[in-house]
């Protein structure tokens, strides 16, 4: 039979250090003051695709933010069914 071994301490480590991650990642809104009075079309797709490229990252964070919360949920499930069937 084989044995599958829950490392709680080392998973929950690895969740702790994407969270530390997560929040160092930054992008900033660009600077519509740099622009001046540039009316350019170029410019306005440009400014259209910071913006886009800005709501994509912060989904992306939101998302894996989540995912770590659940992973981390469901990795408490299996130490506290783990220490109860070790009980029982």
């Amino acid at each position: 039979m084989t044995t599958i071994r829950l490392e709680f301490e080392k998973v929950m480590k690895e969740l702790s250090e994407i969270e530390k991650t997560l929040a160092t990642i930054n992008i900033s809104s660009p600077q519509l003051s740099h622009l001046g009075n540039n009316q350019l079309d170029f410019t306005k797709a440009w400014l259209e695709r910071e913006m886009k490229i800005e709501q994509l990252l912060t989904e992306y964070i939101q998302a894996v933010q989540k995912n770590v919360e659940d992973t981390k949920a469901n990795i408490r499930l299996l130490k506290d069914q783990d220490e109860a069937n070790v009980r029982n």
